[in-house]
Formats: structure tokens, C-alpha cells, sequence
């Protein structure tokens, strides 16, 4: 039996998150429906619940009721209505940012769904998967279960196969390099290039074992608790080896919950810089310190939106490809309107939102079909592994490559 749904502690939670935000974009939302041009699960299935303006409207009827609750023409919040939109606010929503880029009001309406997520978890609602995969990160220290012992043998495993230092916990570093769960279990291989990138550049780095997992999936499920904690692990880690910067790697929301949210989630100031893999490698081949021997197999580039629309890097993408790749083909749209994966925003996580992300896979394969590139590369471990899934499901023959693997496989004096 399932438990009861607190449909007043869901509106409390709407209100004391977003009202601020809703009072004003309520305002301004002109009804022009470019919104749902914008949004990829729309495109994918003509649904016009996929409408993103549409996934505010329980938070609407929150704040209405807050303001007008003599009215008798004013609709409550039910418990049918937080049933419905749970689905629309987790399964098809990635928090991309495509439609505010769209939007002619400027309206952020990805950055108001991750705070109503945590209203749907005060109502005791959210998909099963992804609330276990948050707990797991806080109690086990990852989605994944990569604890501090898996992660140092895997990383000593990873060193003597590749024949390349990647040091744990060394004191007096001047970077802290982090990690996806994802990579380490799925893709260990991206572990050891960014280790290998780093060691060319001549840097001094290390991973650490007390805060080493970059996903934050108390953020994408809705849980504050548990997204402060993940950031703090990340923090005091830092803070202990005295580093002074702190790079992401190939994970979309972990950049930006880090870098433009974490010192609002621990009320101060971050004391070091947070930089994504891709600006990292961007900043060692301004300085002169990647050295990249060509990569002749034509490919295109799919532009994670949490890196490039919402983080700001998708210029730092195209310049290490400058140069590099002899034979590299821009998919439409591209840059910061390039189309989601379908499966950020911890949608990869939930099981019953597998359909729905397959669907959505289809316009990535249009796109890249369009370029007649043999090779779609991009730099967000989530984004890989959800079109990896997708790719087997539609059984699609594209070839899907790492931004950081393919530099570390071309730097010069590496072994072919």
C-alpha cells in the first residue's frame, strides 16, 4: 500500500522554494509556446504536456491559493495533481536549459523544477531509483557504491595498466582531480586519461579519498540534506589538502551544483577554483602545455548542456579541437542550443523513464547522421552513458568517443 501523499507540506516546500522566482516569471510568461519548440522530450513526442511552462503549473496553483485563499474560483493542489506532474518534473524534465535560452522573458524554468523537486520529496513522492541512488551516495559514498577502498583499488589497478602515476590523498597538491561514479565503474579508462593529461601538463594533482565523488544526486533528487553533504565531502577534502583547484570531470550537473551553487549550499565562499575537465584541458593548451598529435577520424561534437549552455564552456570544447581534429563537423543546432541527451538531470537514473529517453536519443542520431561524421564524441559521462543505452536499444551503428580519453590517446609521445 502505498504511503499517503502530504499534499500540504508539497505546498509549503513550492512556496518557501520558488515563490520569489514564480511570482514575477507568472508574470511575465507570455503563452508564446516557443518553450515547447525548445524542449526535446516535446520534439520526441508531440506530447503537449512536455510543454515546460506547463510543469510549473502545480506550483502556480500553490501560489495562488497562498494569495487568494477566500477565492472560491481558485483550484487547490490535490494529491491526483502532485501525482501527475511527479512524472512530467522527473522523468521529462533534464533541467537542461534549452527552453530559458529560447524563452523570450528569460525565464529560468529549469533552475525553478530543481527546487520543486524538493517539494515532491516532502510529499513523500519522487521515482524510487533515483531517491535510492541519493541515499546511496550519502550512506556508501556514491550512486554507485564506489567507496574509498573501491576507488583506491581501482585507481592502483588503473596506474599499473597504464603505466602512469595517479596519486591519492598527497599532501601539498595544487589540484584535487574528482570523479563520476560512472566512469570509475563504468569507464574506468577516463580515470586514467585525465591522470595521464595532467602528469604531461607537469602538474601537481592528486584524488582524494575522503571527498573524490562529483555526482550530486541529493540535487538531482530533490534532497538538500543530502546535496550539502555531498558538497561538503568535496569541500573539507579540499580544504585538508590545501588545494587550489578542484576539477570536474566528464559530468554535466556535478560542474555546475559545485561551481555556481556550492557556496550558496554551505554558506560561504568555495576557498579554491572549480574548473570542468574541458576548461582545464582548454587552460593547459592556452599555456602551452598540451602538446596533441592529430586526430584524423571525422567526428562531431554533442555539447552536454550543464558544460555548454548552463556552464559556459562550449567555446573552451571548440578550441581544443582547434588544431587538433583535421576533420571535424558542427551537428545543427549546436554551441548552447544544441539538443539535450535525454538523460540528465537524473533521468538516467530512473528506470521507467528508459522509453521516453530512447525516443529522445533519436534526434541526436539525426543530427549526427547530418554531418556524415563516424564518430560522435562528448565530454559528460552521463551523457555517454545514456547514449550508449539508447545506441543498444535502437540498435543505432554510431561510434560514441570521450573528449578526455581521445586527447589522453593523443598526446604527444603517447603510444598509438
Amino acid at each position: 500500500m502505498n504511503a499517503p501523499v502530504d499534499v500540504k507540506a508539497a505546498t509549503d516546500v513550492f512556496l518557501s522554494k520558488t515563490e520569489g522566482h514564480l511570482v514575477s516569471f507568472l508574470d511575465a510568461c507570455v503563452h508564446c509556446g516557443l518553450c515547447a519548440e525548445a524542449c526535446h522530450f516535446h520534439e520526441a513526442t508531440g506530447d503537449p504536456r512536455h510543454t515546460p511552462a506547463y510543469k510549473l503549473f502545480p506550483l502556480a496553483k500553490a501560489h495562488r491559493n497562498a494569495r487568494f485563499p477566500w477565492s472560491l474560483f481558485t483550484p487547490k493542489l490535490t494529491e491526483a495533481d502532485l501525482s501527475e506532474w511527479e512524472e512530467l518534473l522527473f522523468d521529462s524534465c533534464t533541467m537542461c536549459g534549452r527552453c530559458t535560452t529560447i524563452c523570450p522573458m528569460g525565464i529560468d524554468i529549469a533552475s525553478i523544477i530543481g527546487q520543486a523537486r524538493q517539494a515532491f520529496v516532502a510529499a513523500g513522492l519522487g521515482p524510487a531509483d533515483l531517491m535510492q541512488a541519493a541515499q546511496n551516495s550519502k550512506d556508501h559514498g556514491s550512486p554507485l557504491g564506489l567507496t574509498p577502498e573501491k576507488l583506491r583499488d581501482r585507481v592502483e589497478w588503473l596506474e599499473d595498466e597504464n603505466e602512469t602515476e595517479m596519486p591519492i590523498d598527497k599532501a601539498g597538491a595544487e589540484v584535487m582531480l574528482t570523479v563520476s561514479s560512472v566512469e570509475a565503474m563504468k569507464y574506468p579508462d577516463s580515470l586514467a586519461a585525465m591522470a595521464k593529461i595532467l602528469n604531461h601538463a607537469g602538474i601537481s594533482w592528486t584524488f582524494s579519498t575522503k571527498g573524490y565523488e562529483a555526482t550530486n544526486f541529493g540535487y538531482l533528487a530533490g534532497r538538500g540534506d543530502i546535496t550539502k553533504t555531498m558538497t561538503m565531502r568535496l569541500v573539507e577534502a579540499a580544504e585538508e589538502l590545501g588545494i587550489k583547484t578542484l576539477i570536474i570531470p566528464e559530468c554535466g550537473h556535478a560542474y555546475g551544483v559545485l561551481r555556481w551553487a556550492g557556496a550558496n549550499t554551505i554558506g560561504r565562499p568555495l576557498p579554491f577554483e572549480v574548473r570542468h575537465i574541458t576548461e582545464y584541458m582548454a587552460d593547459l593548451k592556452r599555456a602551452g602545455k598540451l602538446k596533441l598529435t592529430p586526430f584524423k577520424t571525422s567526428m562531431t561534437y554533442h555539447d552536454p548542456c550543464q558544460i555548454s549552455r548552463r556552464g559556459g564552456a562550449a567555446d573552451d570544447a571548440r578550441y581544443l579541437l582547434e588544431d587538433f581534429a583535421e576533420d571535424f563537423r558542427e551537428m545543427t543546432p549546436t554551441g548552447n542550443y544544441n539538443w539535450c541527451c535525454g538523460g540528465g538531470g537524473g533521468v538516467q537514473a530512473i528506470g521507467r523513464a528508459a522509453e521516453l529517453r530512447h525516443k529522445v536519443f533519436r534526434i541526436k542520431t539525426a543530427q549526427t547522421e547530418a554531418t556524415g561524421a563516424d564518430m560522435l564524441v562528448s565530454s559528460c559521462s552521463n551523457c555517454r552513458l545514456t547514449m550508449d543505452e539508447s545506441k543498444t536499444a535502437l540498435n543505432w551503428q554510431g561510434k560514441l568517443g570521450s573528449l578526455v580519453e581521445i586527447i589522453a590517446d593523443h598526446l604527444e609521445g603517447a603510444e598509438d
